[in-house]
């Protein structure tokens, strides 16, 4: 942080309540958004990387050469989607560091949230994918479908339908926000 430019800004008044009870200026809660952010990036970057470099080692592996067209075109799909996820969820850093000190926080934290929603997104097709490519390599191909469709459906309910239900119960009975 430049303590100097600090210094030579003027204080902030004392900040207001916002909708949820925070004493925090607009500024102060965008650093805390982008704060949260990081703290989400971090657990997901991993999964993503891990995955990605789990992904990549498959080919080199004696059995690979077993898989049928369909198997290695999962596969290729696979790789794609984990590297997408793994740009996704990597991009707010870049983004951060190309931005850094032009006072652009606000959209910052806009964009970081939209390419975490785009790698959450990409990861959960890779999960899915994933989960069905082993299926009916040690299985069956209808085995496979039913492992993916059963792991979409456990993200979709986790992921999405979940926090939707608990911000619904959380609104007030009369409906206002």
């Amino acid at each position: 942080m430049d303590r100097t430019a600090d210094a030579a800004r003027p204080a902030a008044p004392h900040p207001a309540p916002t909708e949820d009870g925070r004493d925090e200026t607009f500024i102060e809660r965008m650093d805390r958004n982008w704060e949260e952010l990081l703290q989400e990036l971090r657990v997901t970057q991993t999964g993503a990387q891990i995955l990605t470099g789990f992904l990549l080692t498959l080919p080199f592996q004696a059995r690979f050469s077993d898989l049928d067209a369909y198997q290695q075109d999962v596969y290729l799909v696979l790789v794609a989607l984990a590297v997408l996820a793994t740009v996704l969820i990597i991009a707010p850093v870049s983004l951060h560091r190309l931005l850094f000190r032009r006072r652009l926080k606000p959209q910052l934290v806009d964009a970081g949230h939209w390419f975490a929603r785009a790698g959450l997104a990409a990861l959960a097709l890779v999960l899915t994918g994933a989960a069905m490519l082993l299926f009916d390599v040690v299985l069956d191909r209808t085995a496979g479908q039913v492992a993916g469709g059963s792991v979409l459906l456990v993200i979709a309910v986790m992921w999405v339908v979940i926090p939707h239900l608990i911000a619904y119960r959380a609104e007030p009975e009369d409906g206002t926000r």
